[in-house]
């Protein structure tokens, strides 16, 4: 079997398994976020931490339970770091540096899960698990409460109301992460990943000299770290790493966790507005794109010329022979259009146009399918902007799921798509400015530039994945990709429960003869569209200076 047909395969088997679990996970946690029944450790949980499930909120006081947790994982996630050196099980590593421990626990707590640090040489047990891993669980409950509460501002009408942040968190992270999670986990250590809190130890001689490899609770982080869509690997190498990722079938079972909650969150969406064909609009647009970026990116990695790589049968560099170039090109895709960030191969040894697939992946905004939440409520927003291009060409008011668009829907929502490309390319121009950043770079020319526009793209996406010949660990990068992280997660969060709350206070809109049937194929194509042209007009010159005039002049 050839590897392009040993990669389509493997495609066809993930878009089988991903069709199977569509309607009934979706449907899950349509119910989940509608029940008006509490489990038992849900109800101690909201006594420990003193809320009332059964009250409904506006808006702001939404937002304001979304920024005060985050705002107390950062800072436990920091201390815990900052006092590592006295911890038990710490395997002998001392306290993270101040820009290091901020950079990290804003990473995690965002759901980038961007790291700067060497996981296996850096990190004790305590952290990983009691710091790292819990955040990995509660920053994609946040994402998916986010999202649910923008459907509830489309469901609900005549109200301000858009539900209970402290409820959607704790059945988010009870009823939906922890469950699948754990079951994820027993799938990874049946096949080889390693699950321990074993200490340092030498595992042989090489080149004269030893390596040494610690153990921890790599399968239960792995599973929350793809199916929440956060990225951050236990190990350095990620999930390249055979104690992370072992074997092809694993390889295919974590794309499969990245992108079970985002794709099945469309169904959950059409449940709750009481419209399944609304949510099959959203999916065929997150699939069209995902699939022609997935096809886009297998061909440049198979076909790219040069005699070298054609004997070899593609851009074999910097990816795992035990995954090759289709399941690498699978897997980045689906990492960097999720806001995952996790890597099977070295995104900086793709070819030019490869490298720049990964990029715009991001650029979109990480919607197709996106993140646990993010990647629901940025669509949506998208849609927005779509239904009122299309008001704009037929002279008539827009509307969405029977609710108006108007002057304020369309300011939140124009706020929101400029907020990423803004905080990606001022930081990315900052770094090129300045004299002292260009020194972390390892490459020159348009590959140098890439590195530095990659990793603020990554880090305002709250993607996390990174072209690793940047040396991000200096003052420089921890702190303004941390402020990056910080700013491109929670700021985006504001418009999209304001504009939730404008939503649910409108009375609905009955539909006419003249409104937009955004059910239908034709408005899926004006999504697609929309979505591509907006990215590119942000962000072509970017673009041309990076892996476009690479992958022209290679």
């Amino acid at each position: 079997m050839g590897p392009v047909t040993a990669a389509v395969l493997q495609l066809v088997a993930l878009i089988g398994a991903l069709a199977l679990c569509y309607i009934p996970f979706g449907n899950y946690m349509a119910k989940v976020y509608s029940s008006d029944r509490h489990w038992r450790v849900e109800k101690w949980i909201y006594k420990g931490i003193g809320a009332n499930p059964d009250t409904e909120m506006r808006w702001p006081a939404y937002l304001r339970g979304v920024l005060a947790f985050s705002l107390v994982g950062v800072l436990f996630l920091y201390l815990l770091q900052r006092i590592q050196g006295i911890l038990p099980g710490s395997l002998g590593f001392s306290s993270v540096n101040p820009a290091q421990s901020f950079n990290t626990a804003v990473s995690f707590v965002t759901n980038t899960n961007w790291q700067s640090y060497y996981g296996e040489q850096t990190m004790g047990h305590v952290v990983q698990t009691a710091g790292l891993a819990v955040q990995n669980f509660v920053s994609a409950a946040v994402g998916i409460a986010v999202a649910v509460a923008l459907v509830r501002g489309f469901a609900r009408s005549r109200t301000g109301e858009i539900g209970n942040f402290w409820a959607d968190l704790v059945r988010g992270t009870v009823r939906i992460l922890v469950p699948f999670a754990a079951i994820a986990a027993v799938i990874l250590v049946a096949c080889g990943a390693i699950q321990s809190f074993s200490g340092i130890h030498e595992v042989g001689q090489f080149m004269g000299g030893s390596q040494q490899w610690n153990g921890g609770a790599v399968a239960s982080q792995e599973a929350i770290k793809e199916l929440g869509t956060n990225g951050g690997g236990y190990f350095n190498a990620n999930s390249a790493h055979p104690f992370e990722n072992p074997t092809p079938f694993t390889n295919l079972f974590e794309i499969f966790l990245i992108l079970l909650i985002p794709f099945a969150l469309t169904r959950t969406f059409g449940v709750m507005v009481g419209s399944v064909r609304q949510g099959y609009a959203i999916l065929a647009t997150m699939g069209t794109i995902w699939l022609g970026f997935t096809a886009l990116m297998m061909w440049t990695e198979f076909a790219h010329h040069g005699p070298a790589l054609q004997l070899a049968g593609g851009a074999y560099e910097g990816k795992e022979v035990r995954f090759g170039v289709g399941g690498s090109s699978i897997f980045a895709v689906s990492t960097t259009l999720t806001s995952t960030g996790a890597v099977d191969s070295f995104h900086s040894s793709f070819t030019g146009l490869g490298g720049g697939i990964t990029l715009l992946s991001m650029m979109l905004g990480e919607i197709a399918p996106g993140g646990t939440g993010s990647g629901l409520y940025g669509i949506l927003i998208m849609a927005i902007i779509a239904v009122f291009i299309a008001g704009l060409m037929v002279g008539r008011t827009p509307e969405y799921l029977g609710k108006k668009i108007g002057a304020r829907e369309i300011k939140l929502s124009a706020i929101y798509i400029l907020i990423t490309p803004a905080l990606a390319l001022v930081f990315a121009a900052a770094s090129m400015a300045l004299p002292t950043p260009p020194h972390s770079m390892l490459n020159p020319g348009a590959h140098g530039f890439s590195e530095v526009l990659y990793a603020f793209t990554s880090a305002a996406n709250n993607n996390g994945s990174a072209f690793a010949g940047l040396n991000a660990n200096t003052d420089w990068y921890n702190t303004m990709t941390g402020l990056a992280m910080l700013f491109g997660r929670f700021l985006p969060m504001v418009f999209v429960l304001a504009l939730a709350g404008s939503l649910a206070e409108q009375k609905p809109v009955p539909a006419t003869a003249g409104t937009l049937r955004t059910e239908k194929p034709l408005f899926t194509g004006l999504l697609v569209g929309a979505i591509l042209i907006i990215t590119g007009l942000t962000y072509f010159p970017a673009l041309a200076l990076g892996p476009l005039a690479e992958g022209l002049a290679s």
